[in-house]
């Protein structure tokens, strides 16, 4: 990744079939957290560290937009992003459900090394044409996860201005956008493989992580 890496904005529950999938409520408004930036790390055929003895990890496959330009009100998704790529929001699963219940902030959960890979990135074709082709995940060589911006509970549009007025949006800033549903659990051995329509963006191999239960 040659691009600066700045904020890491992320969206949670942003597909009906995944809220419900974890039993959780659809949001009334956008249901934004961050990541470190240190949490993104380059997913390009190459090997990644997961946490061994968190409990549960999750893979949650994302479309990631990049932000080029300072946002200002009434500027369009196609203004703003210059480039976006796909990317696995890893999560600590059971270490979120205890942080949940105990009201506290998902950082541990979320934020922790690698938790963030994005694949290489390509032209933001504008909002249309992105809508025009699903993003995919394959695990292990079988298809888990399927997603198209249209299906998002908030529009990629929604999403900028709600960030960009509340919290600010400028170059080099992600946004995460939300995972389908179909999320589960990542096991040392296992490969991820990201594409965008019929185009492979990014895969990677977990070299460390939970242990598969024999």
């Amino acid at each position: 990744m040659s691009k600066v890496i700045s904020n890491v904005y992320c969206v949670g529950r942003n597909y009906r079939l995944h809220a419900e999938e974890l039993g959780n409520e659809v949001p009334s408004e956008p249901m934004i957290f961050m990541k470190p930036s240190h949490a993104v790390v380059s997913m390009n055929e190459g090997e990644l560290v997961l946490p061994e003895n968190s409990g549960e990890v999750h893979y949650e496959s994302e479309l990631v937009i990049r932000i080029g330009r300072r946002y200002e009100p009434g500027m369009t998704v196609d203004e703003l992003v210059d480039v976006m790529a796909l990317g696995i929001d890893f999560t600590l699963r059971d270490v979120q459900s205890e942080i949940k219940r105990k009201g506290h902030p998902w950082t541990a959960a979320k934020g922790f090394r690698n938790s963030a890979p994005i694949t290489p990135y390509i032209a933001f074709p504008g909002i249309e044409e992105t809508a025009a082709e699903d993003f995919t995940l394959l695990l292990n060589g079988n298809l888990v996860q399927r997603g198209n911006i249209s299906d998002m509970i908030f529009s990629l549009q929604q999403i900028v201005d709600y960030v960009g007025e509340r919290y600010g949006l400028d170059e080099g800033d992600h946004i995460f956008t939300g995972t389908p549903a179909g999320v589960d659990s990542i096991y040392s051995g296992d490969k991820l493989e990201l594409s965008f329509g019929s185009r492979l963006l990014g895969s990677c191999e977990i070299l460390k992580g939970p242990a598969r239960a024999k």
